[in-house]
């Protein structure tokens, strides 16, 4: 098992863990939560050995794999599925070997190497690193992809799917879902479920915590507390726990100044002093019980709109998707002949799988894009406050928070001159106090903040806006769970309209009472719940697998290139012939099978008897044999498959 025994960790001048102690048993997986900047990354950074415990005893078995999402950027032009297949370190490891053992003509050395690369799975790495790719929202087109062509958040995405192709005992998750759709999102959940291994994680979905998670691990004032249960149930005893020291402090308090009140009373009286004197030794070897102060959570509201149009605005049969990418090509379209309205006070979560368009309606709507067919018909005075994917879109990394507000005012008053607030310096300094940018990080450069520090910036820009329709595109990357949920609540109290894309079900849950499936090019009502969607995306997810097993069976049994195509029409004697054709076809393809039947059983005993620490002689010869013998399947498969496209052809 894991243990830290008295544990002192420090980053720099901070103490992140002071006598910190914890276990963890093998199989076990943990959710690691606490405030942002509370240690938890530093603490995963103990466990893959790249930081060390200043004092105290932490202990991780040496026979453990590790698995951990690398954090870097990768820039190969490797193609996806090779980049994943390298995530397997035994399987490379073993395919290094081979190379060695052939270059060195070392017969045992060979045939070590070959049983390993077999243990290693290398006959199905390849498969296995697709069905990752696939099962994290990539199409079949994109398998081979250089993994460089891809966006930040796709290549991440890879790094994912590296670490899960990694055999280990131990996996360490740092924020997996952050860059996942909703349908990813469903699939790791399933996948983390069968992981044997021992799992943390550290993340702010809340559902995905209780998903995946049986142990709680709390990081919070430098200490390890371990709670047995999912991020609910955490959250339920910490709120015992805290009741209850809420109550025993108060208990202590008045303890405390009954005994203080004595000890002022009679310390002078010479008669008193000694009984005094035993209070005051009292007062100080009593244990200090810390008062629960509310934690500064962050907390906000939108302003009610100077407006409600209803309805918002009205789609009629409008096209989404991209303009053409050059003079004379052709648009993009990506969803196709809606018609529908938006009415005041809607709560509307848009769901959709991964690439059905969900981001570029938004998009649409949000006016930075345009409708390539039909009308967007706004209402009188619509007001829209828009929430990027991506928070860069709209902030400037250069500039500081004060700087995007001061010209955000200005714009605002050149545009409206109806938004009524005030545009001193001072107030929106205040404003900017009111999301926790205080002091002199009004004036830090946006390109120095973490990504919830960005949000919350984005969030602030859009509640001075005070917008009657919110646009927000998964708004909760980056965010932690304390914020999220004042996200919550301040969508809830909000009066205008929302429209929410995002993979976080607790928001989408608190906050939409309706839904809008993306899909096949189209939108319609979803009447069901979240429960039903993810269910139908687990139910998509099958159909597609067996869609590709079906077009790996079709392409396996094509024509090769270059071969000419059977004839649609054949006249009598032509169908004889090829009718005596297929017979000596036939008649070859049983003499391969049989053959790689004896083959396959061959190896299987020469590794049987490998197994048994034969002679180093007879190790050397079993090796060159298995080279042959893999050599002879690999041709005869190949004119397997060739006899069966020939076949196929003298058929039709």
């Amino acid at each position: 098992m894991i243990t830290l025994k008295n544990v002192v960790l420090r980053r720099g001048s901070k103490v992140l863990l002071d006598g910190a102690s914890a276990s963890i048993n093998p199989g076990e997986k943990v959710g690691l939560v606490g405030r942002n900047g509370a240690g938890k990354s530093s603490l995963f950074g103990l466990f893959n050995r790249s930081l060390h415990e200043d004092k105290g005893d932490f202990y991780l078995p040496a026979q453990w794999r590790m698995a951990q999402v690398a954090q870097d950027m990768p820039e190969t032009a490797q193609p996806a599925t090779e980049f994943v297949v390298e995530g397997d370190s035994i399987l490379l490891q073993a395919q290094q070997e081979v190379s060695a053992a052939q270059d060195s003509g070392d017969g045992e050395r060979m045939a070590h190497a070959y049983l390993a690369l077999h243990d290693a799975g290398a006959h199905d790495a390849a498969a296995r690193a697709q069905s990752l790719i696939l099962g994290l929202g990539f199409r079949t087109d994109e398998l081979e992809r250089p993994v460089n062509s891809f966006s930040g958040g796709w290549r991440m995405r890879l790094q994912l799917a590296r670490a899960l192709m990694c055999p280990s005992e131990l996996l360490l998750l740092d924020e997996p879902t952050n860059h996942l759709d909703l349908d990813a999102l469903v699939w790791l959940e399933a996948w983390l479920k069968r992981y044997e291994g021992t799992m943390l994680v550290i993340s702010h979905d809340r559902e995905f915590l209780d998903a995946v998670t049986h142990v709680t691990l709390h990081i919070h004032n430098a200490q390890l507390t371990r709670y047995g249960g999912n991020y609910s149930r955490f959250e339920d005893m910490r709120a015992e726990q805290l009741a209850l020291q809420q109550s025993a402090f108060a208990r202590q308090q008045d303890k405390m100044a009954h005994l203080q009140k004595f000890i002022d009373r009679f310390k002078a009286k010479a008669s008193k002093a000694k009984q005094a004197q035993s209070r005051v030794k009292a007062l100080e070897r009593m244990e200090k019980i810390g008062p629960v102060l509310a934690e500064a959570d962050f907390n906000f509201e939108f302003s009610e709109p100077q407006n409600l149009p209803n309805p918002m605005l009205a789609l009629s049969e409008v096209s989404f998707g991209y303009p053409a990418a050059h003079a004379g090509g052709s648009p993009r379209v990506i969803v196709k002949n809606v018609s529908r309205s938006v009415l005041a006070g809607q709560r509307i979560g848009i769901l959709g799988a991964n690439g059905q368009g969900k981001s570029t309606v938004v998009k649409t709507i949000a006016r930075e894009l345009q409708a390539l067919a039909g009308q967007i018909t706004e209402g009188r005075g619509l007001n829209i406050g828009y929430f990027a994917q991506q928070e860069l879109d709209v902030l400037r990394p250069a500039d500081t928070p004060l700087e995007h507000m001061i010209r955000l005012a200005r714009d605002w008053a050149a545009q409206n001159r109806l938004c009524g607030q005030a545009t001193r310096e001072q107030d929106l300094r205040s404003f900017l106090g009111n999301f926790n940018f205080g002091g002199d990080q009004v004036k830090q450069a946006v390109g120095s903040m973490s990504g919830g520090e960005k949000a919350r910036l984005v969030l602030c820009m859009i509640v001075w806006q005070r917008p009657n329709l919110l646009l927000l595109d998964e708004p909760t990357n980056h965010l932690d769970l304390a914020t999220r949920e004042a996200l919550s609540v301040a969508l809830n109290e909000f009066e205008g309209t929302v429209m929410l894309v995002s993979h976080d079900r607790a928001l989408l849950r608190t906050v939409c009472d309706e839904f809008w499936l993306v899909s096949h090019g189209g939108i319609e009502p979803f009447d069901g719940d979240l429960d039903d969607y993810q269910r139908y995306l687990l139910e998509l997810a099958k159909q597609s697998r067996e869609a590709q097993r079906q077009e790996q069976r079709r392409s396996t049994a094509a024509p090769a290139p270059g071969r000419a195509a059977p004839a649609q029409t054949r006249s009598e004697p032509g169908r004889a012939a090829a009718g005596g054709a297929s017979r000596l076809l036939h008649q070859e393809l049983e003499k391969i099978e049989q053959r790689l039947a004896e083959l396959a059983q061959e190896k299987a005993g020469l590794q049987t008897s490998l197994g048994q620490v034969p002679h180093p002689s007879e190790i050397a010869q079993a090796g060159r044999r298995l080279k042959t013998i893999a050599a002879e399947t690999q041709a005869l498969e190949a004119r397997w498959l060739e006899l069966g496209e020939a076949i196929e052809a003298a058929q039709s």
